[in-house]
């Protein structure tokens, strides 16, 4: 939605009826249960410069291509995913770790094939990751001893060398986005592959997605034996490098799902209070399709989810937003 039909749409769920909240009323629990998980259908950014963001991406990603979708200005990825952007006058709030959301990336066949790639494009800005010696930085995470500080100079102590190779990096992308390139993925296509958030407690998000949304759990993270709502808190880890920021940052607890191909995946929060909503933030919000919106509605409201909006139109369709266990925003629209 456009900002100002945002704000219209708040004004007006203030004041619905309850006869129309009754029409959103709980399936039976059988029916519920039998909703297939929903696919991946966007990401939603806020963009002072729609145009010109979506050529930066072309340019970079030249596998993916400019489209329209619902009247909005997007980037279609090769695998058919969509980046759409919503035009705002003023920079949005971009700060990765304000918000659960972190980053998104994609998937690259060659990482240090990219790496000259993004070299050769001045207006591409490589995002350095530190290590855990003063002033050092690389560019490609496998190119430094990864892990705790204790375990890197255990590591450089014994003689072990970096590993080099695939790994993953970061560049610079428009409106102060962060964008990572995960590879080598020989034989695959170059894709949007993942949204990169936080969560306070990454283990209990996984548990929400899995009850509310029926995902299915990313397969490097599924947890053995599972856990459960009873010991799903955990203790956040120490910090480790390769990192973004001087000083390490915190990857553990990490848990994470998948919707289709695309990977919704988190390390625990950086911050030591509650994240903000992404609303109105540079990644505004990442939208799943589902076939039958109202019977997502009835669930999800008998379920107690914190709907952001009721169901509202969008474009040729349908969509409802709700909020993740982070204040992330989650909007579902309907695809037939």
């Amino acid at each position: 939605m456009r900002n100002g039909a945002r704000i219209v749409s708040a004004i007006i769920l203030r004041a619905i009826p309850a006869t129309l909240l009754a029409a959103f009323a709980p399936q039976p629990a059988a029916a519920q249960a039998t909703l297939p998980a929903p696919g991946f259908h966007h990401l939603h950014l806020n963009s002072v410069d729609p145009d010109a963001a979506i050529a930066f991406y072309v340019r970079q990603f030249p596998d993916s291509a400019k489209t329209v979708w619902g009247g909005t200005a997007a980037l279609k990825a090769k695998t058919n995913v969509l980046i759409l952007f919503d035009k705002v006058v003023t920079p949005p709030p971009a700060d990765p770790e304000m918000t659960a959301v972190w980053h998104f990336g994609w998937n690259v066949t060659d990482v240090r094939a990219k790496l000259d790639f993004y070299k050769s494009h001045p207006e591409v800005k490589l995002s350095p990751m530190y290590t855990t010696v003063d002033g050092e930085i690389v560019y490609i995470n496998s190119d430094t001893i990864v892990g705790t500080k204790a375990q890197v100079d255990d590591a450089r102590a014994k003689g072990d060398k970096p590993k080099g190779g695939a790994g993953v990096m970061y560049i610079a992308g428009p409106d102060g986005a962060l964008i990572e390139n995960v590879g080598n993925m020989p034989g695959q296509v170059e894709r949007f592959n993942h949204v990169h958030l936080y969560q306070e407690e990454p283990f209990c998000a996984q548990l929400w997605y899995q009850k509310h949304l029926n995902a299915a759990v990313a397969p490097a993270l599924v947890q053995n034996p599972p856990r459960t709502e009873a010991n799903c808190k955990v203790t956040r880890g120490e910090k480790s490098f390769p990192a973004l920021v001087k000083g390490g940052m915190y990857r553990a607890p990490a848990s994470g799902v998948m919707f289709d191909d695309v990977a919704i995946i988190w390390p625990v929060s950086q911050l030591d209070r509650p994240l903000a909503s992404t609303r109105g933030h540079l990644v505004d919000h990442f939208s799943l399709s589902v076939a039958n919106l109202d019977a997502w509605v009835a669930k999800l409201r008998a379920e107690g989810v914190n709907f952001l909006a009721l169901p509202y139109r969008l474009g040729d369709t349908r969509a409802a937003m709700i909020e993740g266990p982070s204040h992330e925003s989650i909007e579902l629209v309907e695809v037939k």
